[in-house]
C-alpha cells in the first residue's frame, strides 16, 4: 500500500492507493514457482548429484522478475 501526501489548501491529506490485485497475484505465484523451483533444484543435487543449469535458469529468470516489479514500482 502507498500512502501519498497531496496539499488541498493549508491542509495535508494523504491519500492512500492500494496495490492493484493482478500485480499481488503475480508476484506471489512468481515467488511461489521460486521456491517450488529451488526445491526441485536441490532434490535433483541430491538424488541424481548434478546440477541442472536448465531449472537455475528458469530460478534466475523468476528473481529477474521480481526484482524488476520492485524495482519499477514509483515511490
Amino acid at each position: 500500500m502507498r500512502k501519498i501526501a497531496v496539499k488541498k489548501g493549508k491542509r495535508k491529506a494523504v491519500i492512500q492507493i492500494e496495490p492493484n490485485p493482478r500485480l499481488v497475484y503475480g508476484v506471489k505465484f512468481t515467488v511461489a514457482m521460486t521456491i517450488c523451483l529451488t526445491t526441485l533444484e536441490m532434490a535433483h543435487m541430491a538424488l541424481l548429484g548434478r546440477w541442472n543449469s536448465e531449472i537455475f535458469a528458469a530460478i534466475t529468470g523468476l528473481i529477474g522478475t521480481i526484482s524488476g516489479i520492485f524495482i519499477s514500482q514509483k515511490t
